[in-house]
């Protein structure tokens, strides 16, 4: 049995389910002051119908590191940067205690300026003497020698709570986004390890201690939380890849689509290409800050069931303001309106007939005292305001597609250069889901679609996910090594060492990794994205070649509750042709899959 959580904005959705269909599923409110006692609630109420001894896995969706991004509430965090000649790291200042040191490498590995130890030394005491216990240390080229992180690591020693070096973020060479991600790591680690805790002392006291606890990451994969601890800035925007994830496992989309997760709070757009979803290949940007954390492309709006109505002078809005739930959730049956109520999306889809949410006689008299202050009749204010809803989720869709448009695609599989995008479909789901089905129709004019269960599709998703990893592999044969910087593996390799060999050793890395932490992975799910050999030459003479392959468990679910028989057609990404489910077609370069 798979548990799967979504902690939402506005609501907290958990699923019980297993390959015949779903065997419980629950929807409380969120606390967002209190995160785990909205999981706890959610967990009691789904062990009411499932026995604890038959699950075996959770996968957990949580706003909790980006609510403490958006909040302010993150931990100071000390910036040991070693960006060597030729940049100037002051651009990229993230945090009052951010210190440049002396120190060099080049894009070889070969050191070229030793780090200064003193200066190092009396930068770490100046962050301590302000309280700072958990440091970034990220150097330019690091990936490809990472000694001088190392050294900084070992200087810093056991006084310090936690340590990110850049290099083992990933392979990929971009020194500001390497900063900002160390930083970002650095800042929710221990707001999410706080969580963590509570959350595995929770699943002990009810009967869940043998559960295998998995974390939802922003590219539509799941990782172990013994992973997640130490790498929390993955799993933020966790919650719009849940959604992605669970129209995967609900629809069996097979084109150009439009997806929209209508929640509480705000509205996730995201768009699938021959039926596979869009990713943020080099990295989403949290605040101004570009990142290496690779993500599903969403586009997220302020518009809820509960957003509130607004009238500024003749024109009705919604959003993005959430002022508190709808009339509907808040006012008991009976009782009377508080002064100057603010009726919400919700309210109005009530008024206009299109669902029968909660206290529909409150929405009635909400939005009638609400129309006549502004001397609307309350029908019409009602059927203005969802359709205002509708044309802002449009507008920002289009905007998303011509944002797409503008640049090369990238799937969750592969680059596809030239490839103009043009949806067909749109796919709703969400708690308002139904009720909005027919005006977002009329909207976009385009075949829509409400499957069943997308009250909780997130939660669905969030199950359903299935452990993704990916790391990367540089060789350089003229110095004979081989090197992986997100395992801290470096090794000695001969002059003959191939691009071929090099393929072999990250899969076979990639899946050992895998499961050293307890995570199987299908080798039929994994693929090479990037493969590539320079020869470089010295006097007109090759000395050796310069390698990189980069290697995936591609996402995924486990299986779908579309319909589709069980078996590998099902367990396939949709998009992907049955050969490419079953590993017998496998892309080397360009990122294909």
């Amino acid at each position: 049995m798979y548990l799967g959580i979504d902690v939402g904005g506005t609501h907290t959705d958990a699923v019980a389910l297993d390959e015949t269909g779903i065997k419980a599923q629950v929807k409380v409110k969120t606390d967002q002051t209190d995160l785990l006692a909205s999981v706890n609630q959610a967990l009691v109420s789904i062990l009411e119908t499932v026995k604890p001894e038959v699950v075996r896995q959770l996968n957990l969706s949580t706003t909790l590191s980006t609510n403490a991004i958006v909040q302010g509430t993150t931990e100071d965090v000390g910036m040991l940067v070693i960006p060597g000649p030729g940049i100037s790291a002051d651009e990229y200042m993230l945090c009052r205690d951010y210190h440049v040191l002396s120190g060099a490498t080049d894009h070889r590995g070969t050191e070229t300026d030793r780090l200064d130890e003193d200066q190092a030394k009396a930068a770490i005491a100046s962050c301590r003497a302000s309280g700072v216990r958990v440091f970034g240390c990220v150097g330019k080229f690091s990936t490809r020698n990472p000694l001088h992180e190392n050294t900084l690591r070992q200087l810093l020693g056991v006084d310090s709570d936690y340590v990110t070096l850049g290099h083992e973020l990933g392979g990929r060479l971009n020194f500001p986004r390497r900063l900002a991600t160390a930083y970002f790591n650095c800042a929710v680690w221990r707001v999410f390890n706080a969580f963590a805790d509570a959350v595995e002392k929770s699943l002990a006291e009810l009967g869940l201690g043998h559960v295998r606890v998995n974390t939802l990451k922003a590219d539509g994969g799941t990782f172990p939380l013994a992973q997640a601890r130490r790498m929390p800035v993955q799993s933020i925007f966790s919650g719009p890849a849940a959604s992605v994830m669970g129209i995967i496992a609900l629809c069996d989309i097979t084109r150009d689509s439009v997806i929209l997760d209508i929640g509480g709070t705000t509205t996730d757009i995201a768009v699938f290409v021959d039926g596979q979803p869009l990713v943020e290949n080099d990295g989403i940007n949290i605040g101004s800050h570009p990142t290496l954390v690779r993500a599903l492309k969403v586009r997220s709006i302020g518009i809820g069931g509960d957003s509130a109505i607004n009238v500024l002078g003749e024109a009705v809005r919604v959003g993005p303001n959430r002022l508190g739930p709808s009339l509907a959730d808040s006012i008991p049956a009976g009782a009377g309106l508080p002064v100057n109520s603010r009726p919400t999306l919700i309210d109005a889809l009530n008024v206009t007939g299109a669902c029968a949410h909660g206290n529909v006689e409150a929405s009635r008299l909400g939005m009638a005292e609400f129309a006549a202050r502004h001397s609307i009749q309350p029908d019409m204010l009602a059927g203005q305001a969802v359709a205002a809803a509708a044309e802002a989720i449009y507008a920002s869709t289009q905007e998303l597609l011509a944002e797409i448009n503008d640049k090369p695609v990238y799937t969750i599989h592969e680059l596809l250069e030239g490839r103009r995008v043009a949806p067909g479909r749109v796919y709703l789901m969400g708690g308002p889901a139904a009720a909005m089905k027919e005006a977002v129709r009329q909207r976009f004019e385009l075949f829509t679609v409400v499957p069943e269960h997308f009250g909780v599709a997130n939660a669905i998703g969030a199950a359903l996910t299935r452990n993704t990893a990916s790391l990367e592999l540089f060789a350089d044969t003229e110095k004979g090594v081989m090197f992986i910087p997100a395992l801290r593996h470096r090794e000695n390799v001969p002059r003959t060492y191939s691009l071929a060999d090099a393929e072999r050793d990250a899969m076979n890395h990639m899946l050992a990794h895998l499961s050293e932490m307890g995570v199987f992975a299908d080798r039929d799910n994994a693929q090479v994205t990037h493969a590539s050999s320079f020869n470089m030459v010295n006097e007109g003479r090759t000395t050796g070649r310069n390698i990189r392959v980069k290697c995936q468990i591609k996402p995924g679910v486990a299986f779908t509750l579309n319909g589709q028989p069980l078996g590998q057609a099902a367990r396939r990404t949709p998009g992907e042709s049955l050969e490419k489910a079953t590993g017998q077609a496998t892309g080397k370069t360009g990122g294909r899959g």
